[in-house]
């Protein structure tokens, strides 16, 4: 009915990520948090008093950029396959 394994052994468990995946899983996490550590703050005390913090350079464009490198490298990561061997 089943079929049996001929040769009696076990199949191998392998991990679908290898050590290289973990590692640029890492940095893409590290630099989204960058991102939205930089990305907070710039609010006012006072609701009727206008703080234009909240418009600066690091809010606007830095923050957001790194937010998107970030989740390039975590696309990277997934789609990375370490045992691909060179030609040479």
């Amino acid at each position: 009915m089943s079929k049996k394994n001929n040769n009696g052994s076990k199949p191998t468990k392998e991990f679908v990520f290898q050590k290289k995946n973990y590692l640029f899983l890492f940095i893409g996490i590290a630099f989204i948090a960058l991102g939205f550590i930089l990305m907070s703050g710039g609010g006012s005390d006072d609701p009727e008093v206008f703080n234009p913090e909240i418009y600066n350079f690091r809010r606007i464009r830095l923050a957001p950029t790194l937010i998107l490198i970030g989740l390039g490298i975590q696309v990277y990561a997934i789609l990375l396959n370490p045992n691909k061997k060179n030609k040479e």
